[in-house]
């Protein structure tokens, strides 16, 4: 898979724009939040600013063009939705190598 292709996965389960106040990432839009995004105009967040932070900030920080295939989407759904360092350890995790939070040789092989 790739990012393309994850992306438009991903982004059919984030929806359009929400404000709601009971939602504690405040404003959001295609997944992307005030809160974790202060200095970003979420109400007018176009599709394909969306798409290039995805891309730079979890798919590419979560090394997924590094991952197997059948590897990449569920790393980088969990890095969106649970954190990058997150994702890696889990992935970690069940590899049964050192817990590190980084992509590296080790965890791939």
């Amino acid at each position: 898979m790739n990012f393309q292709e994850a992306f438009e996965r991903v982004i059919g389960h984030e929806g359009g724009y929400v404000n709601d106040p009971l939602d504690p990432g405040g404003e959001t839009k295609w997944g992307i939040s005030r809160r974790a995004y202060p200095g970003e105009d979420i109400a007018g967040m176009t599709l394909d600013r969306a798409m290039t932070i995805y891309q730079r900030d979890y798919w590419g920080a979560a090394g997924c063009d590094a991952a197997p295939d059948g590897l990449r989407f569920p790393l980088f759904d969990m890095a969106v939705n649970q954190g990058v360092r997150t994702a890696i350890r889990a992935l970690q995790h069940a590899a049964g190598v050192t817990e590190d939070g980084i992509l590296g040789p080790v965890t791939l092989q």
